[in-house]
């Protein structure tokens, strides 16, 4: 009886030790994930050239806006070539700010929350509307 107690307890300390384990290899990945994630971004960011816009026609094939320098430019990028579409003035565009690209995810984030928040009150009106109709 007094060995089936110990093995109940070895188990316990051995199933904690894992889950110790686990948690702490996460918090691991977490904080390389971000490192990594803030290298690259570092590595990626150009003082003269940015991507204002990109828009995917098929998997492989995109049409992209960019800024080179003062210039804006429409290309065409597929999986094997960059080719020039155009050349646009900044007039011609809309939203050529940071406002365009936000990477600051709480921003996004936080207009998300309001759009969902505000489509399930829409949605809650209108149950509410057709309610009162009947």
């Amino acid at each position: 009886m007094l060995l089936s107690k110990a093995g109940g307890v070895d188990s316990a300390v051995q199933l904690i030790t894992v889950l110790i384990i686990f948690v702490a290899v996460l918090f691991i990945t977490l904080y390389v994930t971000k490192w990594v994630a803030g290298f690259q971004k570092h590595q990626m960011i150009g003082k003269n050239m940015k991507v204002i816009e990109t828009m995917r026609l098929t998997p492989t094939q995109f049409v992209q806006i960019v800024k080179v320098g003062k210039q804006y430019l429409a290309i065409a990028v597929s999986k094997e070539q960059v080719t020039l579409l155009a050349k646009l003035e900044e007039d011609e565009l809309t939203d050529t700010e940071d406002e365009a690209y936000e990477t600051d995810f709480s921003k996004v984030f936080d207009r998300f929350k309001r759009s969902f928040v505000k489509g399930s009150e829409d949605s809650t009106d209108d149950v509410q509307d057709k309610d009162e109709e009947k």
